[in-house]
């Protein structure tokens, strides 16, 4: 019982660290373009050949 001292401030700083991380990037702005991949890989210029 007692590595649960241990271990439950541990979770709780890596949830935080998860849940700090995600609210960077929300403010970078890193999902305001969900679909921008998606249509550029299927536009006519696409290039799928490997670059030499």
């Amino acid at each position: 019982m007692e590595v649960l001292g241990i271990l439950i401030p541990i979770s709780l700083f890596l949830g935080g660290v998860g849940l700090a991380g995600f609210y960077w990037t929300l403010k970078k702005g890193m999902y305001e373009d969900p679909e921008g991949d998606s249509r550029r890989i299927l536009r006519g210029d696409y290039d799928d050949a490997p670059k030499s």
